[in-house]
């Protein structure tokens, strides 16, 4: 039976803690990328529920302040707020793109055989474990398709990455031990140093606000209570304060319209 010569045990030493963290940055991998598919999906939510709400108000506040410059045209103040509210509207508006609608109504729900596609092809194919800026490249095209392809839940095509890139020869290896040695020694410090952005990605989503509110919607959920229901009604009340307010505004810019045509015989609105 062949002895192994020192450098052999290392490299196989050295290739079983690369294994372990190759698991491991993989699943750190997915644990991000749920969190961010699960917060998409319920801004989705918060905005079909309470973000368009937000944003009718907006827009009517946007409508009040417009209202307050005819009544009030040479206070600079007022045309200030008058433009802050309508830059607000138009900030809103812009949010609710048709994506977030498309998106609530995509649920996110990958399947085992999904999950043991995307772990075993991106344990491979990692760009973190390139050794050249070249592979690194290479590697973040894969690592694109196969991102996209996990979040379609498009499992067709998961399988065929898999298939692909099991078959490639960029996986055969003919170099020296002391040459494999120097790549794992590199491939173990690029995977430590991504487990650590990742970290630090994380403690950023969770620190975030989309993040802190939908953990309060769950706790309140726990509880028995709907969070961005009460939003949403307290929202359409200020919506109907707002209405009013916005009405009986126009009403008083009609009349001293009217009063003016009265007074100087002009018509006021020709100069508007």
């Amino acid at each position: 039976m062949k002895v192994a010569t020192p450098e052999e045990l290392e490299l196989k030493k050295k290739n079983g803690a690369l294994d372990r963290l190759r698991n491991r940055l993989i699943l750190r991998e997915e644990e991000i990328m749920e969190i961010r598919a699960e917060l998409e999906q319920f801004e989705a939510r918060y905005t079909m529920e309470v973000g368009r709400l937000y944003a009718e108000l907006d827009e009517i506040e946007a409508e009040i302040a417009g209202e307050e410059v005819k009544l009030n045209p040479e206070d600079e103040e007022i045309k200030k707020r008058a433009e802050e509210a309508r830059q607000r509207a138009e900030e809103s508006a812009d949010a609710l793109d048709e994506e977030n609608w498309q998106a609530c109504t995509q649920k996110w729900n990958p399947t085992t055989e999904a999950k043991k596609a995307y772990h075993n092809l991106a344990k491979m194919i990692h760009p973190d474990l390139a050794v050249d800026d070249l592979e690194r490249e290479r590697r973040h095209g894969l690592m694109a398709k196969l991102n996209d392809a996990y979040s379609d839940g498009d499992q067709r095509l998961l399988n065929k990455l898999v298939e692909e890139y099991r078959d490639s020869p960029d996986l055969v290896k003919g170099d020296s031990i002391g040459d494999e040695i120097v790549r794992v020694i590199r491939q173990v410090h690029q995977v430590k140093r991504r487990l650590r952005e990742l970290k630090e990605e994380k403690l950023e989503l969770e620190l975030s606000e989309l993040f802190v509110l939908r953990e309060k919607v769950r706790a309140e959920q726990l509880e028995g209570r709907n969070l961005l229901s009460q939003m949403a009604e307290r929202t359409s009340t200020q919506i109907k304060k707002a209405k009013r307010r916005l009405g009986n505004l126009k009403n008083i810019v009609e009349a001293e319209e009217v009063a003016r045509e009265e007074r100087f015989g002009l018509n006021v609105s020709a100069f508007r």
